[in-house]
C-alpha cells in the first residue's frame, strides 16, 4: 500500500503551490489528500508578478474538491505533510484542530514542505524556532519573530522540513522535499 502525503489548504490558496505538489507526489507513487476546514469544493487563486506593482496581484484560479475535513485527519495514516500558501495560511493557523495535526508531523519528526505563506502555520505552533527556513520574502520578519534564521533561497532544507519561497521555486522545493520523503517515506 502506497504511503500516504497530507496536504492541508482552504480557500484562496495559491493554485500551482496546492496542485503541484499534489500531482508530482501522485506521478512519485504516493497517495495524496487534500484537507480543508470541511469538505467542499475549494476556491484557489493565482498569483502572479506583474510589472508596475509592489506585490503579487490575486485572480481567481482553480476549484477542488477537500477529501476530508480537518476534524476527519488522523495524523497518524500519513508519512509527511503539505502546507501551501496563498492567502489561506493566513486564517487557517487560527484553526485549533488543523494546529494540533501540524503539530502532530513535528512532533513526528515525519518530513513537512511548506512554501510561500504555509510557515505562517508551521510558525502557529511554534516548529519553526531555531531552524533555517525560507518563504514569502515578505515573512522575513515573520520568520524571525518565529525564532527561524530566514534564508532567501529556492529551497531550504532543515532535517525534515523543507520550505520554499513562491511557486516559481517548485522544481527546487519538491526535488529537496522529494530528497528527504524517499529516505524517511518511501512511496511503497
Amino acid at each position: 500500500m502506497p504511503a500516504k502525503i497530507l496536504i492541508v489548504t482552504g480557500d484562496a490558496a495559491e493554485s500551482l503551490e496546492v496542485l503541484y505538489p499534489y500531482q508530482r507526489l501522485r506521478e512519485e507513487g504516493y497517495d495524496v489528500d487534500i484537507a480543508a476546514p470541511t469538505r467542499k469544493t475549494l476556491r484557489f487563486v493565482v498569483h502572479d508578478f506583474e510589472p508596475g506593482y509592489d506585490t503579487y496581484t490575486e485572480k481567481p484560479g482553480y476549484t477542488w474538491p477537500a477529501d476530508l475535513s480537518f476534524a476527519e485527519v488522523d495524523p497518524g495514516q500519513y508519512a509527511a505533510l503539505v502546507v501551501p500558501g496563498g492567502r489561506a495560511p493566513e486564517y487557517l493557523r487560527n484553526d485549533a484542530e488543523l494546529r494540533k495535526i501540524t503539530k502532530a508531523f513535528f512532533d513526528a519528526d515525519k518530513p513537512v514542505a511548506q512554501i510561500c505563506h504555509g510557515p505562517l502555520l508551521t510558525a502557529a505552533v511554534d516548529s519553526l524556532r531555531g531552524r533555517r527556513v525560507t518563504a514569502y520574502p515578505a515573512l522575513e520578519l515573520d520568520m524571525q519573530s518565529a525564532g527561524a534564521h530566514f534564508e532567501d533561497s529556492e529551497a531550504v532544507v532543515d532535517g525534515t522540513l523543507v520550505s520554499a519561497r513562491a511557486w516559481p521555486d517548485h522544481p527546487a522545493w519538491m526535488r529537496e522535499f522529494l530528497t528527504v520523503l524517499r529516505a524517511k517515506a518511501p512511496a511503497t
